[in-house]
């Protein structure tokens, strides 16, 4: 059974810097995509960063330039790397996977969340 488990979410000031990380375990198949989305309070959730299987990576306009998503070697963890944050960037942010296919349209898995505040 796959499991998700989001870590290193916390409090920073504006311009501050934060990794958040996700912990892959228990998937013998093939991920073709992971990716992070974060929801704030009363908003929707909202696409930040996607990674493919080959490691193409693509990153949401409102967070382009200041984050950064990648994965370990092997694959078991993935990252966002969030520098220059915003207050707007205050959310919860959650990892997901599509073990469907490439089209990396289909998150079925989700971890549980990790929050991230930033303070202005």
């Amino acid at each position: 059974q796959v499991r998700l488990v989001e870590y290193g979410g916390g409090s920073v000031q504006s311009g501050g810097s934060l990794r958040v990380s996700c912990a892959v375990s228990g998937y013998l198949g093939r991920i073709y995509c992971m990716a992070w989305f974060r929801q704030a309070p009363g908003k929707e959730r909202e696409g930040v960063a996607v990674i493919d299987h080959y490691g193409s990576t693509a990153v949401a306009d409102s967070v382009k330039g200041r984050f950064t998503i990648a994965q370990d070697g092997a694959k078991s963890t993935l990252f966002l790397r969030m520098n220059s944050l915003k207050p707007e960037d205050t959310a919860m942010y959650y990892c997901a996977a599509d073990v469907t296919n490439s089209d990396c349209e289909n998150y079925n898995i989700w971890g549980q969340g990790t929050q991230v505040t930033v303070s202005s």
